[in-house]
């Protein structure tokens, strides 16, 4: 038996992955299909150890799924692949549809296949664990936070799709008996982000000395959270949740994008006092806004929090100051990402190809 995690390649998910080589000892299969912002590199170590299993499969192909499912037969299901780029669904949505819906739709089905045959010790271990944003919410005004009876409004493509997926999985469970847990995170930032995410964009740009782009006049305000602590309690979640309940997964660190603009160029500074860029926030450009984009969104944490014990392990600005080191200190990385297709061109104009 095995944890299966989809999206294992990406962000968050190979966080998922190294914490699940480094502080367990199970085998782990990573299925991934490494679109664009999928990257075997940033498993670090985890990606060669023997219990790290990597299946190259869209999940978007049922098929393929279900060979994966027969061969390392997972006892549980960690499902974080997704298209999740809400200017890119701006330009594209038919892949987040087809991606976030449809394939969510493929690994309830496979999943259940697999559950049904599973023998009775099986079925009381086995768990589902969908992975979605706090998005699906909507937006909020100036106050009061995002909880588990927040109604779902979604506003952009991507938050549509994810919405969408959270319902199927719900409907699974409702349905079909699976045994589900739910989990909607706030943003999240640290090392291995693929560079088109604020974070990464503001600290990438500003070390070449381009303009910094901020969204309208920067008052969008997120709710931020170390994709570490974020992994920390996924795992936490799919060994304690119980079964068929939403967690509300954030860093309690409000901060409006201008304030995380300047964050970023004051530890730059710090970090690189003899940049010829510096002062870095003289880089900071405002730009026209996107569309459909939400004012705010926050989290509470309250029901993790008292239920499992899980809290953030540090400030954003501690959290802050160790992503923009290792963007630093791991410059290979993102040369590497920088060297191909992908330049941190502005996106989310709606300017996209149909279909």
């Amino acid at each position: 038996m095995s944890i299966l995690v989809t999206g294992g390649a990406g962000f968050i998910g190979s966080a998922v992955v190294r914490q699940l080589i480094n502080q367990t000892r199970e085998t782990i299969v990573n299925v991934d299909c490494l679109t664009y912002a999928g990257n075997l590199e940033s498993l670090g170590p985890a990606g060669d150890d023997e219990r790290h299993i990597f299946e190259r499969v869209d999940i978007r192909d049922a098929a393929a799924l279900a060979r994966v499912f027969a061969t390392h037969k997972p006892r549980a299901v960690m499902h974080l692949a997704a298209e999740s780029h809400v200017d890119r669904s701006i330009d594209g949505p038919a892949d987040f549809i087809q991606t976030n819906i449809v394939g969510t739709y493929n690994l309830l089905e496979v999943a259940r296949r697999h559950f049904e045959e599973l023998d009775d010790a099986g079925r009381q271990a086995f768990r589902f664990h969908h992975v979605s944003t706090d998005e699906v919410y909507g937006t909020l005004g100036a106050e009061g936070l995002f909880t588990e009876q927040t109604p779902y409004h979604p506003n952009s493509p991507y938050s549509a799709s994810k919405a969408s997926s959270d319902h199927l999985v719900r409907a699974w469970s409702e349905t079909f008996g699976l045994p589900v847990v739910i989990t909607n995170c706030s943003n999240n930032y640290g090392p291995y982000q693929f560079p088109e995410k604020l974070i990464p964009v503001l600290i990438l740009r500003a070390l070449k000395g381009e303009a910094l782009p901020i969204y309208g006049k920067g008052e969008n305000v997120r709710d931020w959270l170390y994709v570490e602590d974020h992994a920390a309690a996924l795992r936490l979640v799919l060994d304690r949740g119980r079964i068929g309940e939403t967690y509300n997964i954030g860093g309690s660190a409000e901060r409006r994008n201008i304030d995380v603009a300047r964050s970023v160029c004051a530890i730059l500074d710090e970090l690189l006092p003899d940049s010829p860029h510096r002062p870095h926030d003289a880089l900071i450009t405002f730009v026209a806004d996107r569309p459909g984009h939400d004012l705010r969104y926050a989290i509470d944490s309250s029901k993790i929090e008292s239920e499992l014990g899980w809290a953030p392990s540090g400030s954003f600005e501690s959290g802050l100051k160790r992503t923009i080191a290792w963007y630093l200190e791991n410059r290979g990385w993102w040369e590497r990402i920088l060297s191909g297709a992908y330049r941190v061109e502005r996106l989310g104009l709606g300017q996209g190809k149909v279909g």
